[in-house]
């Protein structure tokens, strides 16, 4: 079979084969690597993953509540009620965060949590304990970044549509306004969407997240009004913040290879939805026309009005972004119905649009693998944060996440020696750090995540966290991986 590397938003007419960038390349194990003075070390972590409290202090539903309370969609019917009591916790988790040094902490706002209904004043409690999360990493010199939108939808708005409706964009705006005047004075970074991508075709094409459709129509409409729910952030934001914050999105770039005589074709199309829906009108002002053509007879994009792609493009300071692993891809022929409707492992809810008689198909990579199934390819960074750079030049980086789940054992001492995920992130910091040397402007890394959490679908049994967390007493444990973090960050190198 031809295999197929491809840069991200790399035009349909120079895609060709190619030999692979990194074969020769040693495994990205090196260590004592220096990073630049100014390079911001964090860890990340998302509300509903973590805060329980899911009905205290005013706090209203979310699709998420929702959608793990539905029997056969969460793992063991796992919910985030609980989670990791983060919000009655706090004092000890910013306590946790300084011993790891940790320059900055990225979080996100609980959008339930401020509008019960999504609309309307904001509820003072849910500003108040976001209040004391950012006063209390200040007073600890931990950077507050701060991300409007990590999944957990108010679930009265889905009532309404959803994302695959425009009003959902609306109170985006009004809410992004409210939580702007709150804590825009002392917040370091805003960050409006964590991973559109997810949101609209995971949670409104293929089903595996919340809410839960499978409408590839709407997949399409919410990636749009993500699009511009973005856009109007960052002007709400912009009004109200009176500190001086920087302004950010963070998308989930699907680094992509492909196999077969048509892997150009089903890496265009794939990059289309899955890279280039979200680039194209946020950092160039406009959909790309080969995936509205792909696209035409699934919806005309009629949801586009005047005016919305110039709200869309609006300058940010630093894009995010989220890697974890590779994606290789291939066209297929007689794709059924009920296949495309069964999200069978679709970028959009399905591997073909209604009508189609090719498919793409997402195929089995080579290991080794995390406990995820995802692939280890610290390559696969190093050739994203490059070719991001070489499409937006201008445009500064910032890893926002990155991390692997691993089945981590407790030793008889108490520690955990997660030596997998420790190699992991050694390997993943050492692409970044090639990716610097070779002029990309990277601003910092995220490690995902800070806490062993609920992850989404999988429930309580995947863990990401570089601090064990005990589901039944809630202690947290720093991982021997956490260890060698905390001396990354102090020595501002890769340890030995």
């Amino acid at each position: 079979m031809t295999q197929v590397q491809h840069h991200l938003d790399t035009p349909a007419s120079q895609i060709s084969n190619r030999v692979a960038v990194t074969q020769g390349r040693p495994d990205y194990r090196d260590s004592g690597l220096v990073f630049p003075v100014g390079f911001t070390f964090g860890s990340a972590t998302a509300s509903y993953q973590v805060e329980g409290a899911a009905s205290e202090d005013g706090r209203g539903p979310s699709i998420w509540d929702t959608f793990s309370k539905t029997p056969g969609k969460v793992w063991n019917g796992d919910t985030g009620d609980v989670a990791c009591d983060h919000y009655h916790r706090l004092d000890e988790d910013l306590d946790l965060m300084a011993s790891l040094g940790l320059d900055a902490y990225r979080f996100s706002i609980a959008w339930p949590r401020i509008q019960a209904s999504g609309r309307g004043p904001a509820n003072q409690a849910g500003i108040d304990f976001y209040s004391r999360l950012v006063d209390g990493l200040l007073e600890r010199g931990i950077k507050p970044v701060a991300t409007l939108y990590h999944w957990d939808l108010p679930q009265p708005l889905e009532d309404l549509g959803g994302w695959a409706s425009r009003a959902t964009a609306d109170a985006f705006e009004d809410y992004a306004a409210i939580v702007g005047t709150a804590l825009g004075d002392r917040v370091h970074t805003w960050t409006t969407l964590n991973e559109p991508w997810c949101s609209a075709y995971l949670g409104y094409g293929q089903g595996g997240h919340a809410p839960g459709r499978h409408e590839p129509a709407a997949a399409l409409a919410a990636v749009h009004h993500l699009n511009l729910a973005h856009g109007r952030a960052l002007t709400a934001l912009r009004a109200t913040s009176t500190g001086t914050p920087e302004y950010s999105v963070t998308l989930n770039f699907h680094v992509l290879r492909g196999v077969g005589e048509g892997a150009p074709e089903a890496i265009r199309r794939i990059d289309g939805l899955a890279n280039r829906a979200f680039t194209g009108p946020m950092l160039r002002g406009e959909y790309p026309a080969d995936l509205l053509e792909d696209t035409a007879s699934v919806t005309d994009w009629s949801f586009v009005q005047d005016g919305d792609l110039a709200a869309i493009h609006q300058p940010i300071d630093v894009l995010g972004v989220n890697y974890y692993s590779t994606a290789t891809v291939r066209l297929w022929d007689g794709v059924s119905e009920k296949q495309m409707n069964d999200g069978h492992k679709g970028a959009a809810g399905g591997t073909a649009w209604p009508g189609s008689d090719q498919a793409v198909e997402f195929v089995e990579q080579p290991g080794p693998y995390t406990a995820m199934g995802w692939n280890i390819a610290p390559e696969g960074l190093e050739e994203l944060l490059l070719s991001l750079s070489e499409q937006f030049p201008d445009q500064p980086l910032m890893i926002t996440e990155n991390g692997a789940a691993f089945e981590d054992e407790v030793s008889e001492d108490g520690s955990v020696p997660d030596v997998e995920r420790l190699d992991y992130l050694r390997r993943h910091f050492t692409a970044a750090h090639r990716a610097l040397s070779q002029g990309v402007d990277l601003r910092g890394y995220f490690v995902w995540s800070l806490l062993d959490n609920f992850e989404w679908g999988y429930g309580y049994a995947k863990r990401f966290g570089i601090v064990r967390v005990d589901f039944e007493t809630l202690e947290r444990t720093v991982k021997d991986s956490g260890h060698w973090y905390a001396d990354l960050v102090r020595e501002r190198a890769i340890p030995a």
